[in-house]
């Protein structure tokens, strides 16, 4: 489905082409309609086309790739949305970015993922988008209502996108890190232990999300940072130098997450075994309270003719007192040995 495409340049957005005109999969003035676009943008020599595409059907991928010589191979990654996230440009900024787009739901501190390929070129970008995340409204407003960034070109869109992704992956990485800090409590108040094993292992979960957002964007995170990127304008320089710093602020927030995580992992189960240890000693302590006056029932529950205490006015009473006696004498011993 073709979201949104038109013209920009420096000197603002051209609204020659509807921009919101070809919402229904299958659209057939669909290539009229990027066939005037595109012969609309080679006059305008400073423009370009920026096209965006939701969950595309194979023929309008095709017609797409067509239109804009997109690679095949590229084409096939973009259309997968299990792709692994990448950032593959050459020297001149022109290839394929894949990036995953993060939202974080606060009733069930869930984390969703989804995901948006990149098709940057000399005169235009394609956005393809999988999933409900990352409705890209707000940048498309940004680049609109900024003629600095339009004097860019297709690069500033690639810069819009991940800055304002890469700043989701804070917030989303933040509010992990907050429940990260909950649980961390819960665990050693030694609260619901069991329950806490399983919220440990959901966020662990969660954290792996962020993960394979952030992990294969490192080595091109080090890059921004060091300005090592020869496509980038020295105007945009420290605006991708930012993005890198925190996709690398990004990673050690993971990193501790996970580290933390996996401690609490651990302590849960030593306190959950520690706890089984206690309970059992309780259980043995009482099932040994419980033998003495069993034991001494059993001996003279035999019924033996010749047991001279049986014949005893007192024997009865002292019988008693000697089992409440063993009996008491073992509750303060396990007592005092924190046993019971």
């Amino acid at each position: 489905m073709i979201k949104a495409m038109g013209l920009y340049s420096k000197a603002g957005v051209i609204p020659a082409i509807g921009a919101y005109s070809y919402q229904e999969p299958g659209d057939p003035h669909l290539r009229t309609a990027l066939h005037e676009l595109v012969t609309q943008c080679r006059e305008n020599a400073d423009s370009f086309i920026w096209l965006g595409v939701f969950e595309p059907t194979k023929p309008e991928m095709e017609l797409i790739a067509e239109a804009f010589e997109l690679p095949h191979l590229q084409v096939e990654d973009a259309a997968n949305p299990q792709q692994r996230a990448k950032i593959e440009l050459d020297e001149s900024g022109h290839g394929l970015a894949i990036i995953k787009l993060l939202d974080y739901v606060e009733s069930t501190s869930d984390v969703h993922t989804g995901q948006l390929a990149i098709f940057i070129g000399p005169w235009f970008v394609v956005t393809v988008r999988h999933g409900s995340i990352g409705q890209l409204d707000d940048i498309r407003h940004r680049i609109e209502t900024s003629p600095t960034l339009r004097a860019h070109g297709p690069l500033s869109v690639f810069y819009a996108i991940l800055d304002a992704a890469v700043d989701r992956y804070l917030s989303v990485s933040d509010s992990v890190a907050e429940d990260v800090e909950e649980v961390e409590t819960d665990v050693f108040a030694q609260s619901s232990i069991a329950s806490n094993a399983n919220r440990i292992y959901r966020l662990k979960r969660e954290n792996v999300e962020i993960r394979r957002a952030i992990v294969p964007l490192l080595i091109t995170a080090h890059d921004f940072s060091q300005g090592d990127r020869m496509y980038i304008p020295a105007e945009l320089k420290p605006y991708f130098q930012d993005i890198g710093d925190h996709l690398l602020r990004v990673s050690d927030s993971v990193d501790t997450s996970d580290n933390l995580l996996m401690t609490m992992l651990v302590a849960s189960t030593s306190l959950q075994d520690l706890q089984q240890n206690r309970d059992m000693r309780k259980i043995s302590a009482y099932v040994a309270i419980a033998a003495v006056p069993t034991m001494i029932a059993a001996i003279y529950g035999m019924n033996f003719d010749n047991m001279p205490e049986l014949h005893e006015p007192y024997g009865y009473p002292v019988v008693l007192g000697v089992m409440g006696i063993i009996c008491v004498f073992l509750f303060r011993a396990f007592k005092k040995s924190g046993w019971l």
